[in-house]
């Protein structure tokens, strides 16, 4: 440690601490557009601007090491006026649609005008003005809106290893866009929305289907169906300003039965789905010399990513469809029989943490005939705003259960939200599939967690299984350039899109810190460390789908309603 001194008081600092770095552990807040934890500093924004004494000029804290000895002065009169000059210009080409503006009340730019006590404007000049790209299913960006901070050019290059997005042009026509400026659909974005995540203010945002779900719910002559994803339970609570890793299950079935949904449905029970046909698809392949490792298709971002990038390992994603996609099949065909309501009348509506699932439910092969298995699907962020539009208070919920039979679950479906936990509950079952024994200890530990690398290995009578996991697709460029490269230990490898898994989704609450997705994860451990039936296979009501409708896993009739196929896609580069 080392000794510096920060507003005329003595602060210890590690070795190879930024300034900033050492300011903020002391709980000094210093304010910042382009910072990301975790990633080295760009110095793009400014704002962290700090006086250090002996220093010809303002020092940027973000980029600056922290010496023994440094005096500091964070808020010195000299320091202050640079950074309300700094937030004014941004102001000064910023559109004045604070009211109508997605991010209003949760804009980082907003905050910081508010924080500054920024109360009129004293530069004033033409403003750029730029059309917004609505091009995509799942991302809308508004270069209008954009300050330049580079966050979310970092994070599809260096976090997720995409780079559909990059600075243009120079000098003050700098702007951040697409290759040869076209629009999202047609450049090589995975849709998962991590940049939206990034994005300081409104420049960036999901394509919401709130007003069109709004209109279903008002019709009489539909019947409006909701499934809700594993993760989102444990993520909601912070829309309506709840503690983080809050488990608002019950409440929140309540809260999509007043809004009007005829039928509230959980996604876990088609993760119990997806592991019963994944987990008999691995035991198929590795008994049969199919194409080995098998990587898991639950997240439709990874998807994307392989045929754009990888297509040479299209082959080894599993044929599954994921779990949003295997309940809408489930409702627009058994459910529609029983209800004898025809599919096309039948809206089906999912809530995900997710805005690849968007771009997921308009693929050309996920229906039948036309109808598709997933209408719309709403983000966890949303889902709160439907929320409060019909001014549902999710806190005074008293909690219900949701409707059988698709929304009955267990634990290992659950934790289909974290980094980690399909893997998870794929070992559980494929171990009872291939010895027709319990798993010993269900509790997976080295998979747990937010490492973005994870391994196990489990000997299942004599099979030395090789897992990975894997989160974030920079992360899976790695593993599998080591697969090209020759690497043959592998038998099944699980990926997430986003850091973490879909606790930290592309469409989850925003300005959540690294503590926030925690919780959520621990919630969902929780979940599964409380209650009794922990088991994809021990699901009563999947078993009764079988028996009933589907016959067996990759049979006939799961294979036509419960798995697909996938193509390579020419990349815009």
């Amino acid at each position: 440690m080392i000794a510096i001194e920060a507003d005329g008081r003595a602060i210890q600092a590690k070795e190879g601490d930024t300034i900033l770095e050492a300011l903020r552990r002391e709980g000094i807040h210093v304010p910042t557009l382009c910072h990301m934890e975790g990633l080295p500093p760009s110095g793009a924004c400014r704002l962290c601007l700090v006086e250090v004494e002996g220093a010809p000029t303002l020092t940027p804290a973000c980029s600056f090491p922290a010496t023994a000895g440094m005096k500091i002065k964070t808020r010195s009169p000299k320091v202050l006026d640079a950074r309300r000059t700094i937030v004014e210009l941004l102001l000064a080409n910023h559109p004045d649609d604070c009211l109508y503006c997605n991010r209003n009340g949760k804009c980082d730019l907003q905050k910081l005008a508010q924080d500054m006590g920024l109360r009129q404007r004293r530069f004033r000049g033409s403003k750029a003005h730029m059309d917004k790209d609505v091009s995509s299913p799942s991302i809308i960006r508004d270069p209008d809106k954009c300050v330049l901070c580079g966050r979310c050019v970092r994070v599809c290059e260096e976090v997720q290893g995409v780079s559909a997005i990059d600075f243009v042009k120079r000098g003050a026509q700098t702007v951040v866009g697409t290759a040869f400026e076209g629009g999202l659909n047609v450049s090589s974005c995975i849709n998962c929305g991590q940049c939206i995540v990034a994005c300081p203010t409104g420049a960036l945002s999901e394509r919401s289907y709130v007003e069109q779900v709004v209109a279903e719910l008002a019709d009489p002559d539909k019947l409006v169906v909701v499934q809700h994803a594993p993760s989102v339970s444990v993520s909601l609570a912070e829309e309506f300003g709840l503690k983080p890793g809050t488990d608002v299950d019950g409440k929140m079935v309540a809260a999509l039965r007043r809004v009007g949904f005829d039928r509230v449905f959980d996604t876990s029970f088609s993760a119990d789905l997806t592991i019963m046909e994944e987990g008999s698809e691995l035991v198929h392949r590795i008994k049969n010399g199919g194409v080995l490792p098998m990587m898991t298709s639950c997240s439709p971002g990874w998807i994307k990513f392989v045929e754009e990038f990888y297509p040479d390992f299209i082959p080894n994603l599993s044929t599954c469809k994921s779990p949003q996609q295997m309940l809408g099949a489930v409702i627009k065909s058994l459910f529609a029989q029983r209800e004898g309501f025809d599919p096309a009348r039948i809206v089906s509506v999912s809530i995900m943490p997710c805005t690849a699932k968007k771009f997921e439910s308009g693929r050309p092969e996920m229906g039948r005939q036309h109808v598709a298995d997933v209408d719309y699907v709403l983000t966890t962020r949303e889902l709160g705003q439907l929320l409060h539009m019909f001014g549902v208070d999710l806190k005074a919920m008293e909690p219900e259960s949701a409707d059988t039979p698709f929304g009955e679950r267990t634990t290992a479906g659950k934790l289909f939200g974290a980094s980690g936990g399909v893997m998870e509950a794929a070992i559980r079952s494929a171990h009872f599939l291939i010895t027709g024994r319990e798993l010993a200890d269900l509790k997976l530990q080295p998979l747990r967690g937010m490492q973005g690398a994870k391994e196990l290995r489990v000997n299942i009578d004599g099979l030395e299984l090789g897992a990975a996991v894997v989160s974030s697709l920079g992360q899976a460029r790695k593993l599998l350039d080591q697969i090209r490269a020759g690497r043959k230990d592998l038998h099944f490898i699980e990926v997430m899109t986003c850091p973490g898994g879909c606790i930290n989704g592309g469409g989850q609450p925003l300005n959540a810190d690294i503590e926030a997705v925690r919780s959520r994860m621990q919630a969902l451990y929780k979940i599964d460390q409380d209650e009794a039936v922990r088991v994809s296979h021990r699901n009563a009501y999947v078993m009764r789908l079988y028996d009933e409708f589907l016959g067996k896993p990759l049979g006939e009739t799961s294979h036509r309603l419960l798995h697909t196929h996938y193509a390579k896609r020419d990349v815009v580069l």
